[in-house]
């Protein structure tokens, strides 16, 4: 028997005091907790009505940008432009408000093992295709292929979260992306920024980068960005400043660009000289197209997340934490099923590699650049996904799991 469930609203106003009190109490929790903080459950006044699979959209709000380097001949300038759309794709991932100036909940929803997000971009560019997926739960990780085939372009990654707190919640992005131009037959390896909360004792909570990523060309070009934030005198928030060089002469940039990722910045030529200033704010994205919940497959991110989304647009936080609760609980169910029948969860997309040839040779050895050999490389799988759209034209289901995927269909079906 299903249970109805009254809502319990808050009022922003009412109850900012007590969302502070349980923040602090969050807090306290975090900063004892021993391991990765991805695992934690946060308040649910702090949970973003989005999955983390939804995050790889960032890397096309601006398709245009995204093949920009396709059409461009020169091999030094098209890495410039690959730094370019990089730098654009960190203002609306990071921000701590909207386009509307609204401050953003701080903790999107984890992802459940298997859970996807298909979408596409529609514009100038031509047609931009997204597909995510949630290859690993234990650790966290999501693999996400972007293409564009009128342009030749392809972004394929995957990354794989760990938070830990010291003076303040810290989040690696560990893993990386390829990006391929099909024309130039050429590749740039791509790293993430490490990131951190910056505000949580006073409330203000804002999201800031740090550290060091790297882009590096199989034409033999490097951008190397080093990301700063506000100090106690002096200072701007999310600053960087980037430099552009040939392999092994660093010394010598060809091109520095500084100011702010969620602003604006200047491009120099390595002799100082201004030769653009780019105003990040002016950029307007392209909407994404994604079919509607009620026609998506239950591992879609929105049909299985919809009950919980629709309870934090409500600011009901019980059905929030009920709601949620129920897919958990689900995909415990169907883990200790798997165990039980000595089987594992089947990857709809992507398939996991011991070994990437192109990221092994462009990746930089160090610290610095992040965790550039990992245990776990997750490929596009182009035979997985054409024999899923062969199924989908033929108007035949995927046979790729004969239960409920999401986990929440097989708990509705025992409280009935």
């Amino acid at each position: 028997m299903s249970l109805t469930l009254a809502p319990v609203k808050c009022d922003d106003k009412r109850d900012e005091q007590q969302h502070k009190s349980a923040w602090l109490q969050f807090i306290k929790s975090v900063a004892t907790f021993k391991g990765d903080l991805t695992s934690l459950t946060a308040p649910p006044f702090l949970l973003a009505p989005q999955s983390i699979v939804e995050y790889s959209t960032y890397w096309a709000e601006h398709p245009s940008l995204l093949i920009s380097p396709a059409r461009e001949e020169c091999a030094e300038k098209r890495a410039l432009r690959v730094l370019q759309w990089f730098l654009s794709t960190l203002k609306h991932q990071h921000a701590s408000k909207d386009e509307d100036g609204k401050r953003k909940k701080l903790k999107p929803l984890n992802p459940f093992l298997g859970e996807i997000f298909l979408g596409k971009w529609l514009d100038e560019a031509g047609t931009t295709h997204l597909v995510t997926e949630q290859v690993s739960h234990h650790p966290p990780a999501t693999a996400f292929k972007i293409w564009n085939e009128a342009h030749g372009v392809k972004l394929e990654g995957h990354v794989a979260p760990k938070a830990y707190f010291t003076s303040t919640i810290n989040i690696e992005r560990r893993g990386y992306s390829i990006l391929h131009i099909d024309k130039y037959d050429e590749d740039h390896w791509i790293t993430m920024p490490k990131a951190h909360v910056e505000g949580i004792v006073t409330f203000q909570i804002a999201p800031e980068l740090s550290g060091v990523s790297y882009i590096r060309s199989s034409s033999g070009y490097t951008s190397r960005i080093n990301y700063s934030s506000k100090g106690w005198l002096k200072g701007k928030s999310n600053s960087f400043t980037a430099t552009t060089y040939r392999e092994d002469d660093e010394s010598n940039p060809l091109y520095i660009l500084e100011g702010r990722w969620s602003d604006s910045y200047t491009i120099k030529n390595g002799k100082g000289k201004l030769l653009d200033t780019v105003d990040l704010s002016s950029l307007r994205k392209t909407p994404l197209q994604v079919a509607p919940v009620e026609s998506q497959h239950p591992l879609e991110s929105r049909r299985a997340w919809k009950h919980v989304v629709d309870a934090i647009h409500a600011n009901d936080v019980f059905a929030v934490g009920h709601e949620k609760s129920k897919i958990e609980n689900a995909q415990r169910m169907l883990r200790k099923q798997e165990k039980e029948a000595g089987q594992t969860w089947k990857t709809r997309y992507f398939t996991q590699v011991e070994e990437d040839p192109i990221a092994e040779r462009l990746s930089i050895k160090s610290k610095a650049a992040g965790d550039s050999h990992e245990s776990m490389i997750w490929k596009f799988d182009e035979f997985k996904y054409n024999k899923i759209m062969e199924y989908q034209q033929n108007g035949i289901k995927s046979p790729t799991h004969a239960r409920f995927d999401s986990g929440v269909g097989f708990l509705e079906e025992t409280e009935e």
